[in-house]
């Protein structure tokens, strides 16, 4: 409100102001070891917009991208609209539904241009383990393929695996982008504010993207950021805990029901349970949950093939309401 009366409501720069992006870059040296210069940083309309930027800058039509199955439904919209094949790493629920750095090095060609990886994930909430994004890092930088590192859910960890970014690696010099934003962890969703790091020369070409787009972020959008970083961390310390006994009201009570199987998601606010033994495909399964048990989910299909059999739910909701959830879905899996 002092941003807005103070008259912060003209044209910014379109890489975004300098003060804000000074405060990331520092803020960068403490949450991952690494202090990028201020022409790396990209201040965009929300985090979303990112991809598209990226992949419109970085991969030409017909060229691959590699990308985690299930994943952000997002990715798969972009790269259609793109022109740009789509090369899907199956995640294993063996595997905690983390990425394994084999199964992704074996998918590269002569045509991979990109690869994306998000962790904590949507839509199964996993966090891979260190050991495993370092080597996807190095991976990416020994066949010299940029590596887009989804990081919006960094902030968004329950401590059983601890988040770690692998983009201390080359820094964000030469072949990893990091992209975050300040929906999840902030509240902000509505506020459209995304950060991006990463090469110069590709930063450059996304500016000029985003210029020719959207101008600019506004500046008065960039002081509620200062104000998130520097404000009082103590309510996203108490969202968290809120969020991780929504988590684990969630996880038990899914486990409690017959034919219904839920891993315990490490970050972000989503939970992925296996529908399989009740025999309804996950689009069967999520519309007649719909139409006779009145809960709203996810089709893990619609997450991508690998997302068949399962269900995304998301525990942004009450306890009294993920409750009164649970108990819906098991009279309707009692029922089939």
């Amino acid at each position: 409100m002092r941003a807005l009366e103070g008259g912060s409501t003209h044209y910014s720069d379109s890489m975004g102001d300098y003060e804000f992006r000074r405060l990331i870059a520092k803020n960068n040296m403490n949450s991952r070891g690494f202090e990028p210069e201020i022409d790396q940083v990209l201040v965009t309309p929300g985090a979303n917009i990112m991809i598209y930027y990226a992949v419109r800058c970085l991969v030409n039509p017909g060229d691959e991208v590699i990308v985690q199955n299930p994943c952000f439904p997002t990715y798969l919209s972009v790269f259609s609209f793109c022109g740009v094949k789509p090369v899907a790493v199956p995640l294993k629920e063996e595997n905690e539904f983390r990425l394994d750095p084999k199964d992704l090095e074996e998918r590269i060609t002569d045509k991979t241009r990109l690869i994306i990886l998000n962790s904590p994930h949507n839509p199964t909430g996993a966090v891979m383990r260190r050991e495993e994004l370092e080597e996807v890092a190095e991976i990416a930088i020994k066949h010299r393929i940029y590596l887009y590192l989804d990081e919006i859910y960094s902030r968004m960890n329950y401590g059983e695996t601890p988040f770690y970014s692998p983009s201390i690696i080359d820094k964000c010099k030469d072949y990893l982008i990091l992209a975050n934003g300040f929906s999840k962890a902030f509240a902000m969703t509505g506020w459209r504010l995304g950060v991006g790091i990463g090469p110069k020369h590709v930063m450059e070409k996304m500016g000029l993207l985003l210029q020719t787009t959207s101008s600019c972020v506004p500046s008065f959008i960039q002081k509620a950021g200062i104000e998130a970083i520097l404000g009082d961390q103590n309510p996203v310390r108490e969202m968290m805990s809120t969020y991780k006994r929504r988590r684990d009201l969630l996880v038990a009570g899914l486990n409690s029901i017959d034919k219904i199987e839920c891993l315990n998601p490490g970050g972000a606010f989503y939970v992925f349970p296996n529908i399989k033994k009740t025999g309804l495909s996950s689009n069967e399964f999520a519309g007649r949950l719909l139409e006779e048990g009145k809960v709203g989910v996810c089709s893990g299909s619609d997450f991508g093939s690998s997302g068949e059999g399962y269900i995304r739910l998301c525990y942004a909701v009450s306890e009294a309401e993920i409750s009164e959830g649970i108990r819906r879905i098991k009279a309707f899996v009692e029922h089939l």
